[in-house]
C-alpha cells in the first residue's frame, strides 16, 4: 500500500480503495487523461480534476518524506535523536509542524546564545530557567571570568541563551502563530521619495492601506507585493504584539522574584528579536503562497476556455494583423491551415489604397469562406471594410501572444523563408480555425489571460499550465495526420520525442492509416501506444473506431456487440435503432465493467465528437470607437477578454478593456465570476465610471438584459 494513501484519503475526503488505485496506475506510468477516460473501473469514476489532485498531493508528500529523511539524518548525527523526537516528525505531515521540530537543531550562523554559551553560560541559564535562585546576580557573579567581564554580562548572556530556547520551542511557537493566524494585519505604505512619480500611480490605493492578512485577496496581496518589488511600496504583517507576548509569559514564567523578572526580559526580547521576525517572514510566505495558487487557478481555467473555445473548422481562411504604419498583414490558408498566399494592404491612414477592393479581390481569388482580424492596432477600422465583402464573415480574433509565436523557433520550422509579420498573421488565421491546435505552440502566460503570472511561482505556474493544456488537448482529440509537433508533444504518453518521431515517419511514409500502424513508429513501445492511442484519431481509416474515442483495447467489445446485432461496426455506428437493442450487462467482464462500457456506447453514437461549441460572429456599437465616446449609462455589446477573481475584463472597442468587478457580474450574489461569465462570450454592459487619468473605464451587468448577447 502506498504509504501516502490514507493523509491523502483524509485531505481529499476521497474513499482509500479509489485513491490507492489511483495511486498504482500512476505509479504504472499511466497519464491522468489516460486514467480519467479509460481506466474508470479501477478508481471508482473518478475525473481527471480528482485525479490531478491525488498526483499533486502525492508528489507534495513525497518531498516532505524526503525532507524529514534529511531532518532525522541530521539530528542523528548530531546524536541528539530520541526515539520520541524520531516519532514526532515520522508521524507529523505538517510542514510547519516538522520544521519547528527540527529548529533547535538546525545548522545556524553564530548566534549571541552561541557566544554564551561558548563562554560557558549555559549552566546560569538553566538556573534562571528553573526560577528557584533568590539571589541570581550572586550566582551569576561565580561566571565572571573566562571572557565574562561582570555579573550583568553573565546574566544578559543567560537571558540571550533563554531566549533562543524560547523562540525554538515549538508549543511557543504555535501559540505565536494561532495569534497571527487570527488576527495578522497586511500594511503597506508608499515610500514617500517615489510618491509622487507616474509609475507609482498604479498603486495609488496601496499607498496607505491595511486589512486583515486572512481577508486579503489575491489580487491585492500580490498587487502590493510587486509595487514592494518595484520600490514604490513598503509593506509589512503585524500582529498583536501584547497578546503574543502575554502568551509566551504564561507558558515560561511562574510567580514572581528576581528570576522571574529576568526570565521576562529574556521571554520578551525572544519575541521581538527572534519569534516575531520569523513569524512575519512564515506569514509572508504562506499568504504569498496562497495568493499564487488562487492566481494560478484563475489563470489555469482561463486557460482551459480559451483552449476549449469554438473552432470554426476546416475552412479556407484569410488572416489579417491590422496596421497603419506598415499596412495590414494578408494571408490565405488553406482547409489545413497551409500558407497558399501572403500580401500587404494599406486600409487605414495616408497610404490607404482602394483596400475594400484589394481584400475582395484575394478573397474571391482564393475562395475564401471566413475572416480571421487580429484585434490590436486598427482592428476597428480594419473590420469595418472587411464586412463590406458579401457573403464572408468576419471573426475578431485575439492577438496576444501572435508576436511570441512569430518569433519562436516552431515558426521558424513551419515558414523559415517568411517574416515574422506574415506568421504572425498565419497564426492570427488558425487560431479562427483552431484556438487549441494553434494556442499549444505559445508559452501559455504569453497568451494574455493570467492575473500577475509573473509575480508567482514559476515553477507551479508551469506545471499547472502544462497540466491544463495536457486535459484540454486530450479531451478534444488529436488527428495524428494534421497535427503539429507542439500539439502532438501535449497528447497522453507522447512527449516531444515521440511526437517528433510520428512527424518524421509521417513525413516519410505519408498519412496513417490505422492506428495499428502507429506501433512502426520508432521508440513507440506498447506502453505509449496504450496510452496514446485513444486519443489519436484518424478520419477516413478502413476501420470506422481508428476516428473515435473508443481505446483499440476495446475494439474486440464493439465487434461482439456488432456482430451480435448482424451488422458490420460501421452499419452500428450509423444506426441508433440497432445501438438501443444492446444489452451492455451482457459485455461486462472482470477488466470491461458499466463505465468503459457507456462510454463506448457514446462515443459510437457520436464518434470523434468536438465538446466544443461553434464559433460566433460578434460587432462592436459602430457609435463608440474611443473612450472618449463613452458616456456613464449607456449599453454597449462586448467581449470577455480575461477573467479574475475580482471580476471579468470586457473588450467594448475602445482599445482599453472594462472591467464589469464581480459585485456587477450578476443580479445575485456570486463568489466566483465563472459562475456568470466565461472567456470570449459575448455580452451588454453598461458605462459606469470612466476614468481618464488612469485609463480604467468601469463596467456593470446588473440589470442588464443579455438576451442576444
Amino acid at each position: 500500500m502506498n504509504p501516502f494513501t490514507s493523509h491523502i484519503t483524509t485531505v481529499l475526503q476521497l474513499p482509500s480503495r479509489q485513491v490507492e488505485a489511483t495511486l498504482d496506475l500512476l505509479a504504472e506510468g499511466c497519464t491522468i487523461p489516460f486514467i480519467a477516460r479509460y481506466r474508470k473501473e479501477r478508481t471508482g469514476g473518478l475525473d481527471e480534476v480528482q485525479i490531478a489532485a491525488i498526483s499533486d498531493l502525492n508528489n507534495k508528500l513525497s518531498e516532505l518524506q524526503k525532507r524529514k529523511e534529511t531532518i532525522l539524518r541530521t539530528i542523528g548525527e548530531q546524536g541528539k535523536l530520541t526515539e520520541a523526537l524520531r516519532q514526532s516528525i515520522e508521524r507529523s505531515w505538517d510542514a510547519t509542524e516538522i520544521e519547528d521540530l527540527y529548529l533547535p537543531y538546525k545548522p545556524r550562523r553564530r548566534t549571541r546564545a552561541q557566544v554564551a554559551r561558548e563562554k560557558g553560560l549555559e549552566p546560569l541559564a538553566t538556573l534562571i530557567m528553573l526560577q528557584r535562585e533568590q539571589d541570581p546576580r550572586a550566582a551569576a557573579q561565580r561566571f565572571v571570568g573566562h571572557g565574562v567581564a561582570t555579573a550583568e554580562e553573565a546574566l544578559q548572556g543567560a537571558k540571550d541563551i533563554i531566549a533562543e530556547q524560547v523562540s525554538e520551542d515549538s508549543q511557543a511557537r504555535q501559540k505565536v502563530r494561532a495569534v497571527y493566524r487570527r488576527g495578522a494585519v497586511i500594511e503597506s505604505r508608499v515610500v514617500k521619495k517615489k510618491a509622487a512619480e507616474e509609475a507609482a500611480q498604479k498603486y495609488s490605493d496601496y499607498f496607505d492601506f491595511s486589512e486583515e492578512l486572512r481577508r486579503c485577496t489575491s489580487h491585492r496581496l500580490l498587487a502590493m507585493r510587486r509595487g514592494e518589488a518595484e520600490g514604490f511600496l513598503k509593506v509589512g504583517i503585524t500582529a498583536d504584539d501584547e497578546e503574543c507576548q502575554s502568551r509566551l509569559l504564561r507558558q515560561f514564567v511562574r510567580g514572581r522574584g528576581p528570576c522571574q523578572q529576568l526570565m521576562e526580559e529574556a521571554v520578551t526580547d525572544g519575541y521581538s528579536r527572534l519569534i516575531r521576525p520569523s513569524m512575519e517572514n512564515e506569514f509572508a510566505a504562506l499568504s504569498k503562497e496562497k495568493a499564487d495558487d488562487e492566481a494560478i487557478r484563475v489563470f489555469r481555467e482561463n486557460l482551459r476556455q480559451l483552449l476549449l473555445a469554438a473552432p470554426l473548422g476546416q475552412k479556407r481562411v484569410m488572416g489579417v494583423d491590422p496596421g497603419i504604419r506598415t499596412g495590414c498583414k494578408v494571408v490565405v490558408l488553406d482547409a489545413q491551415g497551409a500558407l497558399l498566399y501572403h500580401t500587404v494592404v494599406f486600409a487605414v491612414g495616408d497610404k490607404a489604397s482602394e483596400p475594400l477592393r484589394r481584400f475582395s479581390e484575394t478573397a474571391r481569388r482564393f475562395g475564401v469562406e471566413a475572416i480571421a482580424v487580429g484585434n490590436g492596432t486598427a482592428s476597428r477600422e480594419t473590420t469595418d471594410i472587411l464586412r463590406q465583402i458579401k457573403d464572408i464573415p468576419t471573426y475578431v480574433v485575439s492577438e496576444d501572444g501572435a508576436s511570441i509565436y512569430s518569433a519562436s523557433e516552431a515558426a521558424r520550422e513551419e515558414f523559415p523563408d517568411e517574416d515574422v509579420t506574415v506568421r504572425g498573421a498565419v497564426s492570427i488565421g488558425r487560431r479562427l480555425m483552431d484556438p487549441l491546435a494553434e494556442l499549444v505552440k505559445i508559452d501559455p502566460k504569453s497568451i494574455g489571460v493570467g492575473q500577475y503570472q509573473h509575480d508567482v511561482d514559476q515553477g507551479k505556474l508551469k506545471h499547472s499550465l502544462d497540466q491544463t493544456v495536457e486535459l484540454c488537448v486530450n479531451s478534444v482529440g488529436v488527428n495524428v495526420n494534421t497535427a503539429s509537433r507542439q500539439l502532438l508533444t501535449y497528447v497522453s504518453g507522447l512527449g516531444p520525442s515521440l511526437a517528433q518521431n510520428i512527424i518524421d515517419y509521417r513525413t516519410a511514409n505519408g498519412a496513417f492509416s490505422s492506428r495499428a500502424q502507429l506501433k512502426k513508429v520508432p521508440r513507440l513501445g506498447p506502453a505509449a501506444f496504450t496510452q496514446c492511442a485513444g486519443f489519436l484519431r484518424i478520419p477516413g481509416a478502413k476501420n470506422p473506431l481508428d476516428a473515435s474515442a473508443v481505446h483499440p483495447e476495446s475494439y474486440k467489445i464493439v465487434e461482439r456487440m456488432a456482430a451480435d446485432c448482424g451488422c458490420t461496426v460501421a452499419e452500428l455506428m450509423g444506426d441508433g435503432n440497432r445501438r438501443k437493442q444492446i444489452d451492455l450487462n451482457r459485455y461486462v467482464s472482470e477488466s470491461v465493467g458499466l463505465p468503459t462500457l457507456r462510454d463506448i456506447m457514446q462515443e459510437l453514437e457520436k464518434p470523434g465528437r468536438d465538446p466544443r461549441g461553434k464559433v460566433e460572429a460578434f460587432e462592436f456599437d459602430p457609435s463608440v470607437r474611443t473612450v472618449d465616446d463613452l458616456r456613464e449609462g449607456m449599453e454597449l455589446p462586448g467581449i470577455v477578454t480575461n477573467i479574475t477573481n475580482f471580476g471579468a475584463f470586457v473588450d467594448i472597442g475602445v482599445h482599453n478593456d472594462g472591467l464589469v468587478h464581480i459585485s456587477q457580474l450578476s443580479d445575485h450574489f456570486i463568489r466566483d465570476a465563472n459562475e456568470a461569465v466565461h472567456l470570449h462570450q459575448h455580452v451588454r454592459v453598461r458605462v459606469v465610471e470612466v476614468d481618464h487619468r488612469r485609463h480604467r473605464v468601469s463596467l456593470s451587468m446588473r440589470g442588464v438584459s443579455q438576451a442576444g448577447s
